[in-house]
This record gives C-alpha cells, structure tokens and sequence, in this order.
C-alpha cells in the first residue's frame, strides 16, 4: 500500500495515542500535513491535543521514538495493514462519524470494506440455541447476495453470526475492541485466525492496546458504521447490544430484531425495540428488500 506523508504521520500519532480522529482536529487544522511534529513543544502538544502535562511529555519522547521507526513496513510483517484516515481504501461509511477512528488496523481480505452492502448481526454473550436458529433463516440469504455480516467477535451472538457466515459459505467482518496482540475472549483465538485468513479482522487500536470496558463500547460504533442494517437476536434489556443499536439510530440504519418468548430474560432487548419501531425479521430476504 501507499501512503502520503501526512498519513504516514497520522499512523505514527496514532500509534502512540490512539484517539478518534476527531481528536486531532485543533492539530490538523493548524497542521494539515503533520509536518515537523517532532518539533513540537510538550507545552504547546498539551494545549492542541487536550492533554495534560505528564503525557505531552511522554507522547513528545515516543514520537521521536516512533518517527525513526519502519513502522508500517514492522506492522505488515506481522500481517497487519493499517488504513489511514483519508486513505483511498478507509471505508466511506466511517468518514460520517462524528467521531471516526483515525487508523483502521486490519489484517485480511480489506476489500471487503468496499463491499456497497454490508449487515451487522449483535446479541448477548449468553446467547443461546435460539440465536443460532434464527441465523439459519437471517444469514444464508445475505450471503447469496454477497453480503457480508458484520460483528464483534464476542462470545455468544458475535461468534455465531461470524460463524454462521462462514458455514454458509459467507463473508465476515470481525471489529474488535483492542489490539491485535490481545484476542479477547481467549477461546476465539482459533475463529480469530480463521477470519484473518479467510475474510476480515479489523480495529483501530494498536496491536499493544489492552481490552478495557471502554474500548469495547468505542467499538460498536465501528461497527453500527460500517452496517447498512442492524439485526438484534437475543439481548436484555440494558447492554452493550443496545449501544450499537443506539449508535446505529444515531447513524439512520434500519433495525431489525428477532422476536422471542415473552418469558425469556434475552427476548427483552429485542421485544422492546419492536415495541419502539424495530422490524420484526424471521428471514434474510426481509433485509435484502428493505435494503434493495
């Protein structure tokens, strides 16, 4: 891939402080091109960026680190590309977020990116039986049109849509809520490489960035973003499910959500978006028209 200098700058910033784009916004209108960074004062990064003193003074010494560094050449011998900001293959649907990642770390099939129609599948990690027949009906349909389906690689729900995709012969998306160094949960380690072989891994941490209760929630909007349509399967009433569907209305997507038993914990999540207006889905085909 090739880059400009501005972007091979933004990607050295980036690694060393991992903000949403929109964070560099004082910076870039004042510096567009991102030239001369390393001459910067800690005081004067302190004041652009809106950080405090201490990590003006670490970012100013890991920068100059960085800057010497190889660093995309280093990160594409672990396989992993990343897409700047402004970059021609950096999703168009993420440059509508109020708060877009700067860098998209992916390791992967990225033309997948490209893809016009995209539809994310979310639910509880403590999804279960019903989930995985839903997607029997919800997910072949999408991948005879060419769909892929988008999700979180959590456990449960995540796991099943990026799993159903592939048994039906499907493409999948996995956004992940921290570096590539870090698989969270452990035990999709192999699901993990799978998708990085075959289909798509992508974040926009740095591959040394840890799992934290905040990154995660960054994530579903990455996720809501890159999605044409949302589809609900089982969730509870308040969880990190109904985030990415708050940032999905936010977004103006259609939400879809299965129905389930009213004496089920996890058919709450999903009746109550119906009772706010979701679409009820029991098929695939239900989306491709809404969509088409």
């Amino acid at each position: 891939m090739q880059f400009t200098d501005q972007q091979k700058q933004l990607i050295f910033l980036h690694y060393i402080h991992p903000v949403p784009y929109n964070r560099y916004k004082r910076l870039l209108l004042e510096n567009p091109l991102l030239e001369d960074f390393s001459a910067y004062s800690a005081i004067y990064l302190q004041q652009i960026l809106g950080i405090n003193e201490d990590k003006a003074y670490q970012l100013q010494g890991q920068y100059r680190e960085v800057a010497q560094l190889p660093l995309v050449e280093l990160l594409q011998k672990t396989g992993i590309i990343p897409i700047p900001y402004g970059h021609p293959d950096y999703p168009k649907e993420l440059t509508e977020l109020c708060d877009p990642p700067a860098v998209l770390y992916v390791k992967g099939n990225r033309i997948l990116l490209g893809k016009s129609l995209k539809v994310g599948i979310i639910g509880s990690r403590k999804a279960t039986s019903y989930t995985k027949k839903a997607l029997n009906f919800i997910v072949p349909p999408l991948v005879a049109e060419e769909i892929p389906i988008v999700s979180g690689l959590a456990a449960g729900a995540d796991t099943m849509a990026h799993q159903a995709a592939m048994e039906y012969g499907g493409d999948t998306i996995a956004v992940l809520g921290h570096g590539f160094s870090h698989m969270y949960p452990k035990k999709n380690e192999k699901i993990a490489q799978e998708i990085a072989d075959n289909h798509l891994l992508l974040t926009e941490y740095p591959p040394y960035i840890l799992p934290a209760k905040w990154t995660f929630p960054m994530r579903n909007r990455i996720i809501s973003g890159l999605s044409n349509a949302i589809v609900v399967t089982e969730s509870v009433e308040r969880s990190g499910t109904m985030s990415t569907v708050e940032h999905a209305l936010d977004h103006g997507k259609e939400i879809f959500a299965v129905p389930g038993a009213i004496d089920c914990p996890l058919s709450a999540g999903p009746n109550k978006l119906l009772d706010e207006g979701a679409k009820p889905l029991w098929s695939g085909f239900q989306i491709i028209d809404s969509l088409k």
